[in-house]
């Protein structure tokens, strides 16, 4: 049986200089990457792995689109829908490995952010692992939306001492009592802040951290919110995308 190394390789939030120098060294050492294709609306992420590659990846190395699967985004069962997604992922990236290295090697998937961090390639390449014994999955971390969020509007994401809590805008009205003080809440599409915060709450937004497109918003709740939904509604209706995150702060 012959062996393949798949290396998921976390590029952090979408800056070309937020790459770390651990991802630059597991590019240039990879022959095959995949590309998970969403299709046009997301061309231009596809085009920035795509530059990233070019500057640090050896050359003759193979780029291959993986069309991704698609999947019911307002799904009765959520649970079971993304569980149907995993699996029709790890069946396209399974059939990719055989094709195009049928002999061994070693390919790569570049992840934006860090990989640990609501990303399901790790589960994917957890269950194509336990599907196939001659894969060998190495990670490399990434630099995160939440550092490079606090990056850009310089500030600390806590107070002395105090905890933080990470969640999705889905899951932002379920944060436990107590663990409200600093809240990082990603894949937010609905902002669920403007439901769970009080007006004099804090609120830190960033969209396309890092990017050319980087666009941010800090300040009361009450003050800010309609700035935020205007500006990211405006972002997502010119690019057709959005990468956005943001710190949610009780005010002390």
């Amino acid at each position: 049986m012959t062996a393949v190394t798949l290396r998921v390789i976390g590029i952090g939030p979408g800056g070309p200089r937020q790459i770390t120098l651990e991802a630059v060294d597991a590019i240039a050492e990879t022959d095959v990457f995949l590309i998970l294709d969403k299709g046009e609306r997301t061309a231009e992420l596809t085009a920035a792995r795509r530059q990233m590659l070019d500057a640090h990846a050896a050359p003759g190395h193979a780029v291959v689109a993986v069309a991704d699967p698609p999947r019911d985004r307002n799904p009765a069962d959520y649970e079971a829908e993304v569980r149907r997604w995993h699996a029709a992922r790890v069946d396209a990236i399974d059939a990719a490995l055989v094709e195009h290295l049928p002999d061994g090697g070693n390919a790569a998937i570049l992840v934006w952010g860090d990989p640990a961090l609501y990303d399901s390639t790790l589960r994917i390449t957890d269950a194509l692992a336990a599907r196939r014994g001659d894969l060998t999955v190495e990670v490399i971390p990434g630099v995160t939306s939440v550092s490079a969020l606090t990056a850009a509007h310089g500030i600390v994401a806590h107070g002395i001492g105090e905890p933080m809590f990470t969640t999705t805008g889905r899951r932002l009205s379920d944060t436990p009592a107590g663990a409200d003080l600093n809240q990082f809440v990603m894949l937010d599409s609905s902002l669920a802040f403007r439901e769970t915060a009080a007006p004099d709450d804090l609120v830190h937004w960033g969209a396309y951290v890092g990017t050319e497109h980087q666009i941010l918003v800090s300040g009361r709740v009450g003050d800010v919110t309609d700035e935020i939904v205007a500006r990211r509604a405006e972002a997502r209706e010119r690019l057709g995308w959005i990468m956005d995150v943001y710190l949610l702060q009780k005010r002390r």
